[in-house]
């Protein structure tokens, strides 16, 4: 094999390192941003009841609106729509706004997302057709996995050091300063208080962290599965 196939597989694996935890998060996100997942995190211990009058019923009905939005790319007419009880909306324009910036944020996201399983798909095919290719591609993923699950536990760190600094920094990342802070008594707040937000964010995480444990075991198998004897139809024709 030329040393610039060598080359090719190197920098190709080096991709799949990059793609896979791209993937696992943002897929994990995805996952996270869904009805069953809401009513999931709705029902886990330690969510708070809403002081201003939010049953659980009613944030049942009236969350999964917000996450319509944000997928489906509903238009902001849609919000206007729904309502907290009878004539009376359930988002302030200023609500709307935000949530529409997070539509922006999610989409880019979601593009992200199906680019990188594309290439990522695209490179499986092409290093799966030679041995040293799917060895490649094993440590890739082997890497990957390793990568994820390093950053995850940095992360995590910092989580369980400064919570409030954590989110703060996340939201100061995308959006404008002060856009995304609202009342307690605004609908997004009641529907979405801090709790909800750490046991997404744990969610996600733990999806990330699982993805990665699959990737580095199912990398470091194949790995050492095609550093292992060479099978017949891979020896060298003539050869004893």
């Amino acid at each position: 094999m030329t040393e610039r196939g060598a080359g090719l597989r190197r920098a190709l694996g080096l991709i799949v390192t990059v793609l896979a935890p791209i993937v696992l998060v943002l897929g994990s996100i995805r996952l996270v941003m869904s009805h069953p997942a809401l009513v999931v995190i709705y029902h886990l211990p330690g969510m708070p009841p809403d002081p201003y009058g939010f049953t659980l019923e009613d944030r049942l009905r009236l969350a999964p609106g917000a996450v319509d939005y944000l997928i489906e790319r509903r238009d902001d007419d849609f919000l206007r729509a729904q309502q907290a009880a009878e004539g009376v909306p359930l988002y302030t324009e200023r609500e709307i706004g935000h949530l529409r910036d997070v539509q922006i944020v999610t989409g880019w996201a979601m593009l992200a997302l199906a680019a990188a399983l594309a290439l990522l798909f695209a490179i499986t095919l092409v290093m799966a057709r030679s041995a040293p290719g799917r060895a490649a591609l094993a440590r890739g993923f082997m890497r990957g996995g390793g990568v994820m699950l390093f950053l995850l536990g940095a992360l995590l760190v910092f989580i369980l050091i400064d919570w409030n600094r954590f989110f703060d920094s996340f939201h100061a990342l995308f959006f404008a300063e002060g856009s995304w802070r609202f009342l307690w008594s605004d609908s997004l707040i009641r529907l979405f208080p801090i709790t909800f937000w750490q046991y997404a964010a744990l969610a996600v995480g733990g999806l990330s962290a699982l993805g990665g444990l699959i990737a580095l075991a199912l990398g470091w198998w194949a790995a050492r599965r095609a550093s292992g004897p060479a099978r017949a139809a891979d020896v060298p024709s003539g050869a004893s």
